[in-house]
Formats: structure tokens, sequence, C-alpha cells
């Protein structure tokens, strides 16, 4: 007679889980490219960073981009390229970050998706994305004077998303606890 054995199988997450992923993101641009070091010194272990800097030509792009990566590293963060998700697993991003349309194809890689109404929510979910970065929440300096969700239509949004989202706009420590979403990112709030 065979006998069965059940023996507890350790619960092993895919490194696309995004339950393993930062609550915290630090987004860059040129506005915050010069203390970008001493801000990933200062964010909590395990936080995360954004790269853009479409300011930058490629060659300095890429170049500031395995700076940082190696910066990030020390202080246990996870870094995401702004870009396709072949980009992002050429450059050894974790993962890649842009609107949906630009991260729909290529290898399977973190993908947080930017999205700004109900309509790029679903594109978002088609695109498989892992986290969606929705903004802005509130008043950015990037955009002065421009339309924002505010917290209600956030949480509304929020709340149709299938994955996590990461709010961004205007945000900063105090209203991120504001907000339902435990996951937030900021350009200056941490300069």
């Amino acid at each position: 007679m065979a006998r069965c054995y059940s023996v507890p199988v350790p619960n092993r997450q895919s490194p696309l889980a995004p339950d393993i992923w930062p609550d915290i993101w630090l987004v860059s641009d040129a506005r915050n490219d010069a203390a970008l070091e001493t801000a990933l010194a200062r964010l909590p272990r395990g936080s995360g960073l954004v790269l853009r800097h479409y300011h930058l030509p490629s060659a300095e792009r890429r170049a500031r981009f395995a700076v940082l990566k190696r910066v990030a590293r020390r202080f246990g963060h996870r870094i995401v390229l702004s870009g396709s998700a072949r980009e992002a697993r050429q450059w050894g991003a974790d993962g890649a970050y842009g609107a949906a349309d630009r991260l729909v194809r290529g290898p399977a890689t973190l993908r947080l998706v930017t999205v700004h109404s109900l309509r790029e929510l679903a594109h978002a979910h088609r695109a498989r994305a892992a986290m969606a970065v929705l903004s802005p929440v509130f008043a950015t300096r990037s955009h002065p004077g421009g339309k924002t969700l505010g917290p209600t239509r956030f949480r509304l949004l929020a709340a149709r998303s299938k994955v996590p989202v990461i709010a961004l706009g205007g945000m900063t420590p105090h209203r991120a606890r504001t907000l339902p979403a435990r996951k937030w990112a900021a350009i200056q709030a941490f300069i």
C-alpha cells in the first residue's frame, strides 16, 4: 500500500509578485538628479528608484543608471528603468516603468504601468502590470495648475485595480498615510 506524505512546502513568491516590492519609490528626473545618491541613502532600506532621466542622451543615461544601480544596491533598494521591458532586462534593472503601450511586449519582468484614468487602468491590466502607478493624486510642482485625481477619485480608481497601486503626484509621507494604498512614490519629497 502506498503512503502519501504531506510535507510543508515553503511559500515562494514569484519575483514578479508585488508584495515583495517596495512600498516607497523615488522617481528621478532632471530636477532631483544631483541629490539622488543622498536621497537613496536616506530612504528606508528596501525602497525603490524609478530612473527616468529623459533629459540625458542614451549613453549618458545608461552610465547614470549604472552608477545609481550600485548606490541603490548598497542600500538594499530596487531599481526600475523607464523604458521597454527588453531594455530594462538588458540594463539589469529589476523592472520596467512606463505607459501600458510601451510595456505590453517583451520578456517577463516587473511592470510598473503609469495610469491616469479608468481607461488607462484597463490598458495596464492587459499589459500584465504588476503595479499601477496612479497619478497625479495631488497638485505637483511638475505640472503646476494641472488636473489632479484628488483623494476621492484616487480611492475610486484604486478600488477598481486588479493590481496594487502606487500613489504618485504631490505625495509626502503624511499624504501617503491618508490614502488606502500603502505604496507611494515621489519626485521631490525625498530631496
